[in-house]
Formats: C-alpha cells, sequence, structure tokens
C-alpha cells in the first residue's frame, strides 16, 4: 500500500514537471514583439493639468494637524519644484470663486488658474497661494474644461483630479464625462486623488479613472499627496506607446486596413467590429484585443477575435470568457502565411488579406447607458514566420519549438531522476 502510494506521488511529480516544462516554452514562444505603429512623435511635448477641488470642504483641518487646502498647496509648491522641464503644466480650479447658494452658478464654477504651457515656478506658485476654499464641487464642468485645455499636440496628455469630495453638480455624471472624453480618441488619461475619501467619493473617482485607463489613489496625509502627483507628472514625461485611433465596419469589405501597431476603437454593446490585415507569404501575424468593461456590466460575457478569409472561412480564433466584475478582457491569436512555391515573383509575394472579427457579449442592466460604446484596444504585429511547412504545423510556437522540445526533455529526464531518488531512499528506509 505504502509503495502503491509514493509511486503515484512519483507519477505526479513526474507529470508536473514535465507541465511545467511545457508551460515555461509556450510563454517564450508566445511573447508579443513591439509595435511599431502609434507612438508619441518625437520633441512632442507631454501636458499634464492639475485639477484642484477649492470648495468649501477643503476648510476641513484632518490632514496632518493642517487643513486639506492648506495640505494641497504645500504638496503643489513640491511638486511644481520638481516638473521636468520638458513637461507642459497647467493648473484648473473648481469651486475656487462662488461663495453662494446658487447651484446653476455653482456648478459652472472652474477656472483656469495657470495656463498648459511651459512652467514658471514663481508665477504658478504666486496663482496658488492666492486660493482659499469657497464653493461646490463641479467635478463633470471641470474634467470638460480641462480636456478642452490640453487638446492638439501629439505628446501624453493627462489630468490629475484632487478632490475631497463627489461631485455635488448632478445630473451631469463625471462618470459619463469621462468616457466621454476616452470616446475622444484624444488618448488622455485622469487619474484622481480622494482626499480622506467617503465611500461614494471612492466609487466615483474610480470610475473616473477606470473609463480613460487612469488610476484612483487614497490620500490620507500630505507626503502622500506630493509624492503621488509628482510621480504621475513624472510619468507623464515618459513616452509610451499611444494607440491610433480607428473606427472598424459592419463587414470585412469595408473595414480599415491596419498596419503592425497599436490602435483603440469603440464597440457598442453585442456588437461585431471587423479589421484587414495584409499577411505576406512567409510572415507570421500576431493580434490581441482587450475590451474594457468601464461601467457596471452583466455577469456572463465574452470576448472573441476571429481571423477568416475575405470569403469567409475561419483561419484560427482566440476567446476569453468571465462571469463576474472585471475591469479588462483580453484574448489573442497568431496565424503563420505559408511561402508559395512558384516560379512567378508577384504570386510568390501575394499577400494574403485576413479579416479580423472583433465581438463581444458584454450586457449592461436597464439603468446603465450604454453610450459610448465600451473601449477596445488592438495590437497587431507582423513578423517573419516559420520558413517550411513543418515549421507552420507548430502553430502557436514560432520558432520556440526546439526550447519545448529540451525542456520537456528535461522535465522528463528530471522526473524520472527525482523518481529513482524516492524509491532507493524508500529502500534504505526499509532495510534500516
Amino acid at each position: 500500500m505504502i509503495t502503491r502510494t509514493i509511486s503515484k506521488r512519483i507519477t505526479r511529480r513526474r507529470l508536473a514537471a514535465g507541465v511545467c516544462g511545457l508551460l515555461a516554452a509556450m510563454t517564450v514562444g508566445l511573447s508579443p514583439t513591439p509595435a511599431s505603429a502609434g507612438e508619441p512623435v518625437p520633441g512632442a511635448a507631454p501636458k499634464v493639468e492639475l485639477t484642484l477641488d477649492v470648495s468649501g470642504s477643503m476648510r476641513a483641518r484632518d490632514i496632518d494637524g493642517q487643513s486639506r487646502m492648506a495640505a494641497a498647496k504645500q504638496a503643489f509648491n513640491e511638486v511644481l519644484d520638481a516638473v521636468p522641464k520638458d513637461v507642459q503644466l497647467g493648473i484648473r480650479t473648481l469651486g475656487a470663486t462662488y461663495p453662494g447658494n446658487d447651484r446653476q452658478v455653482g456648478c459652472k464654477d472652474t477656472k483656469l488658474l495657470y495656463p498648459v504651457g511651459p512652467l514658471d515656478r514663481t508665477e504658478a506658485k504666486t496663482a496658488v497661494a492666492t486660493l482659499a476654499p469657497t464653493g461646490w464641487t463641479p467635478i463633470g464642468p471641470a474634467l470638460q474644461a480641462a480636456a478642452e485645455d490640453l487638446k492638439g499636440g501629439d505628446g501624453q496628455r493627462r489630468i490629475v483630479l484632487i478632490t475631497d469630495g463627489e461631485d455635488t453638480c448632478q445630473p451631469l455624471d463625471p462618470c459619463q464625462v469621462a468616457r466621454d472624453i476616452a470616446a475622444q480618441g484624444i488618448h488622455l488619461t485622469v487619474d484622481t486623488l480622494g482626499l480622506l475619501p467617503d465611500a461614494k467619493t471612492r466609487s466615483q473617482l474610480s470610475c473616473i479613472a477606470e473609463a480613460t485607463g487612469g488610476t484612483y489613489t487614497s490620500v490620507q496625509h500630505t507626503n502622500q499627496l506630493r509624492d503621488r502627483v509628482h510621480q504621475l507628472v513624472d510619468r507623464t514625461a515618459h513616452r509610451v506607446a499611444t494607440p491610433v485611433k480607428v473606427q472598424g465596419a459592419a463587414e470585412c469589405a469595408s473595414a480599415p486596413e491596419l498596419k503592425p501597431g497599436l490602435y483603440n476603437d469603440r464597440e457598442k454593446f453585442a456588437e461585431h467590429r471587423w479589421y484587414r490585415v495584409n499577411v505576406k507569404p512567409g510572415q507570421e501575424l500576431r493580434a490581441s484585443v482587450s475590451i474594457g468593461a468601464d461601467r457596471a456590466v452583466n455577469n456572463d460575457y465574452g470576448v472573441l477575435l476571429r481571423a477568416s478569409t475575405q470569403h469567409g472561412r475561419e483561419i484560427v480564433r482566440g476567446s476569453e470568457a468571465g462571469d463576474g466584475r472585471t475591469d479588462v478582457v483580453s484574448t489573442g491569436l497568431r496565424y503563420a502565411k505559408s511561402e508559395v512555391a512558384s516560379s512567378d515573383d508577384a504570386a510568390k509575394d501575394a499577400p494574403e488579406t485576413v479579416c479580423l472579427q472583433v465581438s463581444n457579449s458584454f450586457a449592461a442592466g436597464p439603468s446603465v447607458k450604454t453610450e459610448p460604446g465600451l473601449p477596445v484596444e488592438l495590437a497587431v504585429d507582423l513578423v517573419d514566420g516559420p520558413h517550411n511547412a513543418s515549421d507552420v504545423a507548430s502553430f502557436g510556437l514560432g520558432r520556440g519549438w526546439w526550447l519545448l522540445g529540451a525542456l520537456v526533455v528535461a522535465g522528463f529526464l528530471g522526473g524520472l531522476v527525482w523518481g529513482w531518488i524516492s524509491r532507493w531512499r524508500i529502500t534504505v528506509w526499509r532495510t534500516n
């Protein structure tokens, strides 16, 4: 009985070793290559707008023994001293000028305190020093105005929103405003920071950030505020690949042609969108898609990325499904186009048009707005494919097949050695 149990354990260990080798090889073989399109224009200045809540609640003295407003001013002064020289920075306020009770007036109270451009630290600090907690919290209108402030140029763009409470100017929903900004395709990120936030404020600020691919941070101390704002400003100065806006079609025949790169689009709930990629003989197409659930969605959903010929024959597909709340669902595929044996050079080099279909099965409840559509990010790459038909048959592994074989053999041998050692230890134990 003991021998049988130990034998089962040894078998499981051998299997685990082989599986580990297989997974490692697949990880190497499926590693993506960087996209080339969509990168910011070299030399384009990154832009940041700090959007600060100056409403009456900022008078509260509960951050390190000082008022929230004083903490924000101190953090701003230190951040302004450290802004990278190539970053264009602006400051916008909300609730800073109107102290009255007229809701209609108070909900328009947003002001560009310091225009977006090359930073004059002394001038910016002087402007911040004049601020005093005053009125309402019109977050939605402030975000709309900030997006307008940052328009133009090809560099990174970011709004850093700092507030201690939720918007007081409904029905203009700040989450919907953020979705509308994201749908414009201007590659603007909104990061939110909540000063000692309650549950409603946390929920609203998280929604705003998620809608634009930004981050939410809860702040309890002055140094946390300073460090996080400085980190976000500094991050904007580092160029990253920026997706190119594209609009998919209802059918492949009228779909846009995609080159290698990173793209973004918007897709309605339960919609199909088509794109085209020309793949030359000897190339391998690698594509992936991510769809963001930037609002509450029903359980049970899925994302499909399907490659087919122009005549509708399916080549390969990738899909992913879920049944709970998530932010992003992603899937991908690979297709290697074999080389054509022909004496006609034109025929040998003729590309094949591959139709890419992106579909989703998201559904929203009756109270959830479905416009604009869900954010879609599509990555496309074309690399040198396998050199012969036998390599094409090993689809998905690329040139990593030899590593797969080596790792599987190593795993198998390792399992055998471990089994032999285990049996030897058992024999010695019984002898003693």
